[in-house]
């Protein structure tokens, strides 16, 4: 017989705004698995989705217990640091997190392994990315090639001035985006890229630079926003400036006011990553390590373009709004 409790509290010092929130699943028999499960942030959508897939996972397992725990802001590397750090003290079983900077989370996987942790990524790894430490993940790159391909269609084959609203860079998903981005725009030379700018995963930040990017160039006719904050923000400004239609908008993920950007028109289109599938999967492959000594690889977690069009397909939504299901 299983019982399912869920604890929510918030706790640490240290760590700027930190949500915990556990998901327990025991059995009358064998011990429990206790695993960390720690995203850039809290809050978002994206972050969400991950959570529910977490979740989902614990719940179809036999004496798992999942710890959901993360910082508010996902430049807040030091606070993830020291988050990570409080679990590898706290002796748990195994860490899934998504590094908040790919250079200074390498050493904490390298020490939590050390203590004989299990640790996987989702989302976003490290430079260098530890041979032990598997990344369940996107493919960036290819998904932002597609970004581009979906910028030239909606602007058309006259092209013109674009520019990128990127996150954070740093981040290992934030540069991959870039670079894949720009590497896609090859196809379409008639696109040229003047600006790149960051909204830090700030709404606001997400705002106000796109706002001098269109006063910069009044005549930009494209955006490729490359997450949540950035396309909110983006869209916004391109409103204020009553630019919609005339500066096309591509976003990344797919968070209800970004759904919303497509039905209206405002967003061309949305690359939407699976979430839902790099909680559920990383908290299934790390069990897997912990109780039958399995080595997973690497994974793409794949991603889909989503539009005015097909977002009632029923792939696209289970991207969009994943369900638990069995």
């Amino acid at each position: 017989m299983r019982r399912l409790a869920v604890l929510l509290a918030v706790t640490l010092s240290g760590c700027g705004a930190i949500s915990e929130h556990e998901t327990h699943v025991s059995v009358n028999s064998g011990g429990t698995v206790r695993l960390a499960v720690i995203p850039k942030s809290v809050g978002l959508d994206y972050w969400e989705k991950v959570h529910k897939g977490a979740q989902c996972a614990a719940s179809q397992e036999h004496g798992v217990s999942v710890v959901w725990n993360g910082v508010s802001d996902e430049t807040d590397v030091a606070g993830q640091i020291d988050l990570l750090q409080n679990y590898i003290g706290q002796g748990v079983n195994g860490l899934v997190y998504a590094a908040t900077d790919s250079t200074a989370l390498t050493e904490i996987s390298t020490t939590a392994s050390r203590a004989g942790i299990k640790v996987l990524n989702i989302d976003s790894g490290t430079d260098p990315q530890p041979k032990n430490v598997p990344l369940l993940a996107t493919n960036n790159v290819k998904g932002a090639k597609l970004a581009a391909d979906a910028l030239a269609k909606a602007v058309g084959p006259k092209g013109g001035k674009i520019a990128i609203i990127a996150f954070h860079a740093g981040s290992q998903t934030n540069d991959q985006r870039v670079q894949g981005f720009t590497a896609g725009l090859k196809r379409h030379p008639k696109l040229k890229l003047v600006e790149t700018q960051y909204s830090e995963n700030d709404y606001n930040q997400a705002l106000t630079v796109t706002q001098n990017v269109l006063t910069a160039h009044p005549d930009l006719v494209g955006i490729f926003a490359a997450n949540e904050a950035s396309d909110v923000g983006a869209v916004e400004a391109v409103r204020l400036a009553h630019r919609a239609g005339k500066a096309k908008i591509v976003g990344w993920d797919t968070s209800p006011d970004e759904v919303e950007g497509v039905r209206e028109g405002m967003v061309s289109a949305l690359i939407s990553q699976d979430p839902f599938r790099m909680g559920y999967d990383g908290v299934r492959a790390a069990v897997a390590q912990i109780r039958n000594h399995r080595q997973p690889g690497n994974q793409d977690t794949g991603v889909v373009v989503v539009t005015r069009s097909n977002l009632d397909n029923p792939k696209v939504r289970q991207f969009v709004s994943p369900i638990c299901r069995g």
